[in-house]
């Protein structure tokens, strides 16, 4: 089993300053915060990371300041996935993969591909990357969901194909996926609400979001969680339920970063069409991270 991928991942979001323009200082220190206080690995250019709205030049420059904040200390994951298989299997072939330890890759939104077009599209990526794959299964964003039987041809077929970010916010299709994965392969919650349930029956671990802000509890949660402590961690699972649920109330990343600017880590500010948590959620927000212990 992989074990660079046990435990807590975080999606990195990308803070920005009042010109929309990238907080690079804002990001190292939360690179910092996360791995000094226990998130066991980075993931780049996620959606919380708003990686549709960025640049090509803007990604790179994301990726340099996050590896040099970083410094080998932990995994890093990068985004690149979308809806354009060609111009997926372009860009990792012409991007330095070096730092990287492996890919994440939305299966394809918009075009609502067949069990058959996932299987031979994410067989298209494995085929084309140099280090490992982790599938990103989202229907919410999608509008198509990657059934568990073609996520399990895929990871029986193809050796780098070594996990699946599963973010159906189905309990079902979780349980379907660890009873019937090959034992090396990781099912990886995408849920926060569901991680620690997920964990207890068997999976690997999560790529949160509430976990960035939140790191030590919430990787404590987790690792008690792998450790089969149920009543631990769910007391800790509970201390953060609240805002788990605020953070995706309106959108994410504008929820995640209205902790962080209640945090003093960045502002709260993102890119169009997205907009800014409301004021009711920004209150909701702080007085949470006020009364947070």
């Amino acid at each position: 089993m992989n074990s660079k991928f046990l435990g807590t991942g975080v999606a990195l979001v990308t803070p920005f300053k009042m010109d929309l323009s990238v907080d690079h200082e804002a990001l190292a220190n939360i690179v910092n915060f996360n791995i000094e206080n226990g998130t066991d690995y980075l993931v780049i250019s996620g959606t919380t990371g708003e990686s549709v709205t960025i640049t090509k030049q803007e990604k790179k420059d994301i990726v340099a300041t996050i590896s040099e904040a970083n410094n080998g200390r932990v995994p890093m994951v990068l985004g690149i996935g979308g809806n354009n298989t060609a111009a997926i299997i372009e860009e990792i072939t012409t991007t330095n993969l070096s730092h990287m330890d492996a890919i994440l890759s939305v299966a394809p939104y918009y075009s609502k591909p067949t069990q058959e077009g996932l299987y031979q599209h994410f067989k298209a990526i494995s085929e084309a990357s140099p280090i490992d794959v982790i599938l990103y299964n989202v229907p919410g964003r999608t509008s198509k969901n990657m059934e568990p039987s073609t996520t399990i041809r895929l990871a029986n077929d193809f050796k780098n194909i070594v996990a699946v970010k599963e973010a159906g916010n189905n309990v079902a299709q979780y349980l379907r996926l660890i009873k019937d994965k090959p034992d090396d392969f990781l099912v990886i919650s995408g849920d926060d609400d569901l991680a620690l349930g997920v964990v207890l029956a068997g999976g690997a671990g999560v790529i949160s979001v509430i976990g960035q802000a939140f790191p030590k509890t919430f990787s404590a949660m987790i690792r008690l969680g792998l450790e089969g402590k149920a009543q631990e961690a769910y007391d800790l699972h509970f201390k953060l339920m609240d805002v788990i649920g605020y953070i995706f109330e309106e959108n994410n990343p504008a929820g995640i970063k209205a902790v962080f600017e209640a945090l003093n880590l960045c502002k709260d500010t993102v890119r169009l069409p997205l907009v800014p948590a409301s004021s009711q959620l920004k209150a909701k927000v702080a007085r949470f991270v006020s009364d947070f212990r």
